[in-house]
């Protein structure tokens, strides 16, 4: 069974690597950052905030997308990403997740409900 899709879970998997699919693009990214985003003044309290923030090489570059995820402890779960910085050496990637900390986004068959 999939592991939950919440900060405190992948800060655990921090360096670790992860593999990404979609179509013809296939490659593994090394999670290099969690970071955990507090409720400014006027925001909605209870809300959980927060990036994943992925490295890769140059080739492929991966475009913005929903990928196919895999990972040996947190299994298979679908992620959209999005790249913000790279050449033609490595690429960072980051994925943002924002939902109500009483319900954390449900992993069923590698699907996020």
């Amino acid at each position: 069974m999939p592991a939950p899709l919440t900060e405190e879970e992948f800060s655990k998997h921090q360096g670790t690597k992860f593999h990404a699919r979609l179509d013809a693009y296939e490659t593994d990214l090394d999670l290099t950052e969690v970071k955990g985003y507090s409720a400014g003044a006027s925001e909605q309290s209870g809300m959980e905030r927060f990036s994943v923030f992925f490295s890769g090489p140059g080739e492929p570059f991966l475009p913005q997308g929903i990928y196919q995820m895999s990972h040996e402890r947190m299994g298979e779960f679908e992620l959209f990403l999005v790249p913000i910085a790279g050449d033609e050496k490595a690429f960072r990637y980051e994925a943002v997740f924002n939902y109500f900390k009483s319900e954390p986004p449900a992993v069923a068959g590698g699907q996020v409900e």
